[in-house]
């Protein structure tokens, strides 16, 4: 069973074993970071619902108001205008059929795959390589559209997806520690208003079980979900 270093015990020993206010958390996140880059904070939910049931699946999209600190390679899927429109938009590449079967070679150089509805019989082939990096395009979260522009931009400006795993768990990155303590909380706070307003009608009980907040390489610190809920 593997150790912690001497810096992540040093980092976890300014963190108090209590639950924090969202704030707090975020200040106690960036003050015990110690690695030597820029570290992704992240923040992680535990849901009450049964993601075996698909009335009660949480997923959504959010723009974060302050990105997340990663420029990212956005793909479309599209032909005509609508390749020009995504071209003029920032998009880091643009193609149809051509893309499709660069991508069944293995080329998967981006972050972010944006389709228009008329190329989805081709883009359904890569669902395989796609599906498993949470790449594939899907009306739910925007992008399988024809408003590609949008889409490109809002992507750009720091729009994120949230989706329950198989354990009812919500992970996101909300920020660098290079952020400000402002920064990180209007993330972090949309990022959790916008997952409690996806409450399934058909969940019961406590919806927002547990939440924490991590740097890449430091220690969790753990939010009480009641002040969150009533903020």
């Amino acid at each position: 069973m593997s150790k912690h270093g001497k810096k992540y015990l040093a980092a976890r020993a300014k963190v108090e074993p209590r639950l924090h206010a969202l704030d707090e958390a975020l200040r106690a996140v960036r003050a015990a970071a110690f690695a030597e880059f820029d570290e992704t904070v992240e923040l992680t939910m535990r849901l009450g619902v049964n993601p075996k049931h698909a009335d009660q699946m949480v997923r959504g999209t959010v723009v974060l108001p302050h990105g997340t600190g990663k420029t990212k390679r956005v793909l479309v899927i599209a032909a005509g205008d609508k390749a020009k429109e995504a071209e003029q938009a920032g998009a880091n590449h643009v193609g149809a059929a051509d893309m499709v079967k660069k991508i069944q070679e293995g080329w998967v150089d981006f972050d972010a795959v944006i389709a228009t509805p008329d190329m989805m019989r081709d883009v359904g082939k890569l669902g395989k390589i796609l599906g498993p990096r949470g790449l594939m395009p899907n009306p739910k979260t925007g992008t399988v559209t024809f408003d590609v522009a949008n889409a490109v931009r809002e992507i750009k400006a720091g729009k994120v997806e949230f989706r329950v795993d198989k354990t009812a768990i919500i992970h996101v990155a909300v920020g660098k520690v290079s952020f400000g303590d402002r920064e990180l909380f209007d993330n972090a706070n949309t990022l959790v208003q916008a997952v409690l307003k996806a409450k399934p009608a058909s969940a019961k009980g406590k919806y927002l079980r547990t939440i924490c907040v991590s740097s890449t390489m430091g220690p969790g610190v753990r939010i009480d979900p009641a002040a969150v809920e009533a903020a």
